[in-house]
């Protein structure tokens, strides 16, 4: 788990980021339920003005966290990628999805990208 506080500026302009109360409250759990989800790494922040925030993407429609992005940074991260490049290959444009990874969990290709992902992280 990467230990360094990862900038906001990483994810592209106009991301929309929540709070730790913010995220806990679509959830509709305890904000310590989140710290925990962070401290276990089933989700990545990013630092805004020393303020932890995570990306609303990482929530599904029907208000949980969507069911692949755990899995996802996992994959990532036994792979030895940082925070970072977690977060840069998630709200990078794919062209050969098409578009982002992130977009992408939450449709019918969560799949390939979860099979991506542990390509990747090989």
């Amino acid at each position: 788990m990467s230990s360094q506080q990862v900038p906001a500026n990483v994810l592209p302009e106009g991301t929309e980021l929540l709070n730790v109360p913010e995220y806990a409250d679509r959830l509709g759990v305890p904000v310590t339920r989140v710290f925990d989800l962070l401290g276990d790494h089933k989700l990545i922040c990013v630092f805004d003005d020393g303020v932890k925030k995570i990306p609303a993407d990482f929530l599904s429609a029907k208000g949980t966290t969507n069911k692949f992005v755990p899995g996802v940074i996992a994959l990532l991260a036994d792979g030895g990628y940082t925070d970072e490049e977690i977060l840069r290959f998630l709200f990078t444009e794919d062209q050969s999805l098409p578009g982002r990874p992130i977009d992408a969990l939450h449709g019918h290709l969560a799949r390939e990208v979860m099979r991506r992902a542990q390509a990747m992280a090989l």
